[in-house]
């Protein structure tokens, strides 16, 4: 049965996949659907997938709708008003937090292992604040066969990151130097383009969903330190500094209280 919410949250997380820096999978999280989510891309593949396709179409269209409606827009906003856009999303990163913790407390109490896997996830996240992105001249607009292998493997590994709470595919398209291409794609409608981008992004979906499947159920109380750590090492990939205006500031602030609202709400939704 096709639940149409499904397309509204799909929206949310296409809206956070297109910024560097912020997860989808973290707002799957804060939705209540990530479980879902990850079952159902594995489970695509399977002999039960006809039970999957209403919520993954649903979703999917959410999230492509979001990609193109709202790209210009978010673009805009980080060219515009950089500081209190990307405190909005430290406000949401911040806001599921504590949402995290219960859902771990609920498998278990951490113990020395799962400590020693949060701040592995942190440091791992919050090291690529410290990655330059590539510098790159002007984006790809016509494919050769070396430019569709690597926005191909472009596509996978950032893929890959998307489906894991507080890594962003979108960061990692920046660090590989993709990213400006895909959005140019993107808003250009490069139909070429976009297929292998997306080709990439679907190969890497199924592939790495079932490895975090098998671990969720694997090593719930492990994964959940992991993710945990993901995400708080996100805050400081996100955090862009602050100018010492006092419109700014206020600004600023606003917003990142209004992400706090935000994860609130849509984690007691979940």
């Amino acid at each position: 049965m096709f639940d149409w919410r499904n397309v509204f949250r799909g929206m949310a997380m296409g809206t956070s996949d297109i910024i560097p820096g912020v997860s989808g999978g973290t707002i799957a999280v804060l939705l209540g659907i990530y479980d879902q989510f990850i079952n159902a891309i594995s489970g695509i593949t399977t002999r039960e997938w006809k039970k999957h396709v209403p919520f993954l179409i649903t979703l999917g269209l959410g999230m492509i709708s979001a990609i193109l409606i709202l790209s210009h827009a978010v673009e805009w906003l980080l060219v515009e008003y950089p500081e209190p856009t990307n405190f909005f999303f430290l406000g949401l990163i911040a806001g599921i937090l504590p949402f995290l913790l219960k859902e771990a407390n609920s498998h278990g109490t951490f113990k020395t292992k799962h400590i020693v896997v949060f701040l592995f996830g942190a440091v791992l996240v919050a090291s690529m604040a410290f990655f330059k992105p590539v510098e790159v001249g002007n984006p790809i607009e016509t494919l050769t066969l070396m430019s569709i292998i690597g926005l191909f493997l472009a596509g996978a590994s950032a893929s890959m990151a998307m489906l894991l709470p507080g890594i962003s595919g979108s960061f990692i398209l920046l660090i590989m130097g993709v990213y400006h291409t895909a959005i140019n794609a993107i808003t250009s409608m490069n139909l070429p383009i976009i297929f292998v981008i997306g080709s990439g992004i679907a190969f890497g979906f199924i592939f790495s969903s079932k490895g975090i499947r098998f671990l969720l159920a694997s090593f719930p109380l492990l994964m959940y330190a992991l993710i945990l750590g993901l995400v708080f090492g996100s805050l400081f990939v996100v955090f862009p500094g602050l100018t010492l205006i006092l419109s700014n500031i206020l600004l600023s602030s606003g917003t990142f209280i209004l992400g706090l609202i935000v994860a609130i709400w849509l984690g007691n939704k979940g």
